[in-house]
């Protein structure tokens, strides 16, 4: 899985591209890290290329909410595709992280 970040003006986007499994969520937390490291707080992980995720997934998924909840910030998610709004409607994650239409949405209402 490949990420991205960009700076935008109340937020950092962080994009993946593939699938979020054991392989890509240890690189999901460090992309992460470095961003709540250089001091920005306010996080939108954007899912539009993420086709996959599974348990590794959703664990850094939590430890990169709980990551920018510690630093004073929060991380939301949007773009959400089907095969992973599925995985976190059963597992009931999307009570805790609440899939947001679009990044540009996803602190729209602060």
């Amino acid at each position: 899985m490949r990420f991205s970040t960009e700076q935008k003006d109340s937020y950092t986007e962080v994009s993946g591209t593939g699938r979020l499994n054991m392989v890509a969520a240890p690189k999901l937390r460090e992309v992460v890290g470095e961003v709540v490291s250089a001091g920005n707080k306010r996080i939108v992980l954007n899912m539009l290329a993420t086709e996959f995720i599974d348990s590794s997934g959703l664990g850094a998924l939590i430890g990169c909410l709980k990551m920018a909840r510690q630093a004073g910030g929060d991380l939301r998610i949007a773009c959400v595709q089907p095969q992973v709004k599925m995985v976190l409607e059963l597992t009931s994650m999307n009570r805790v992280l609440t899939p947001h239409a679009t990044a540009e949405g996803a602190f729209s209402n602060d």
